[in-house]
């Protein structure tokens, strides 16, 4: 069995990844969350793309365990925002987690933007760092609009807000399996499995 650790804090994410990982064909692989290993110090998210960020906290976990670790940045981009809150999104109120209060924050911001300027994106970076080997990062995009209030319980972050295109339910009125086969971090997760079958009776 090879271990892969999933280095997040997020227990939703957490959720999500492991079972988008327990949907695929990866026999062989065990996943470990940040709670299975000894706790190691963290450096603050302090990169400006996603793709920084993802590798920073995958580097960081792989040095302090030795286990090929994966770890992802994810944002909601908004047009009418310029892009923003991107790498913020998690602490784009001032305070980092607090889904609701971010989430209020962004419909404030878009109060008076008219429906058809409300598109948005959810972006995700996911990176592999395997110990003295490779680091691989691929990243995912789930494109829709903002809705101006928020709608379903499933999910976590942005998703009662986020209409994917070609939808009329939010990210979280989405069935679990149905936000895998479409989210930014599902299609991400899906470039990895590859990289992530490759370690599957590797030595170390």
């Amino acid at each position: 069995m090879t271990d892969v650790l999933l280095a997040t804090r997020n227990p939703g994410k957490l959720v999500e990844l492991r079972r988008m990982l327990g949907a695929t064909e990866v026999a062989g692989i065990r996943v470990l969350g940040l709670a299975d290993v000894p706790e190691f110090p963290e450096e603050p998210e302090t990169g400006a793309t996603f793709a920084e960020n993802a590798l920073a906290k995958a580097r960081d976990a792989a040095k302090a365990t030795g286990l090929a670790s994966v770890a992802d940045d994810s944002g909601l981009v908004v047009d009418a925002l310029n892009g923003m809150p991107g790498v913020l999104s998690a602490r784009w109120s001032g305070r980092h987690g607090d889904d609701h209060a971010n989430l209020e924050l962004v419909l404030g911001q878009l109060a008076d933007v008219s429906d058809d300027r409300r598109g948005a994106a959810f972006v995700c970076a996911a990176a592999l760092v395997v110990p003295g080997g490779e680091e691989i990062v691929v990243h995912g995009e789930w494109a829709g609009y903002l809705g101006r209030a928020p709608r379903g319980t499933n999910g976590f972050g942005y998703d009662p807000i986020f209409v994917p295109d070609g939808e009329d339910r939010t990210s979280a009125e989405l069935a679990p399996e149905e936000k895998d086969a479409l989210s930014h971090r599902g299609r991400a997760l899906r470039a990895l499995l590859p990289h992530l079958r490759a370690l599957v009776g590797r030595p170390g």
